[in-house]
């Protein structure tokens, strides 16, 4: 699964290898300049996010979003440099523990259909 990577993982690993300078330079290394980041202050948000650790987790799940909300999930990844997975994965968990309700549901299914 880590061997995995996407397009754009590719890429932005691409862009941050050192290119040769052909012609009068030829022989130097210059570094590309990186991707620039945010440049204001990191969001509260934005650091849970990028401190989740998704690396133990190994159940998959399959879904499915709409064009937009894709979209938008992957300019946030070339944005925040979040993969969409890390991402997702959170927002369930997040989205669970502040909705304590749909646990109460799900217990109650469990207990009823136990009987």
């Amino acid at each position: 699964m880590e061997n995995m990577k996407s397009l754009a993982d590719q890429i932005r690993r691409e862009l941050d290898k050192p290119k040769p300078v052909s012609g009068k330079n030829s022989g130097r290394i210059v570094k590309q300049q990186p991707v620039p980041k945010l440049k204001e202050k990191v969001p509260d948000i934005l650091k849970a996010i990028l401190e989740y650790d998704n690396s133990q987790n190994k159940s998959m799940v399959h879904a499915r979003f709409d064009e937009k909300t894709v979209r938008l999930m992957n300019q946030f990844k070339l944005a925040a440099d979040v993969d969409v997975t890390r991402l997702v994965a959170f927002a369930v968990k997040e989205f669970f523990e502040n909705h304590p309700e749909l646990k109460t549901i799900i217990k109650q299914f469990l207990q009823n259909t136990e009987l």
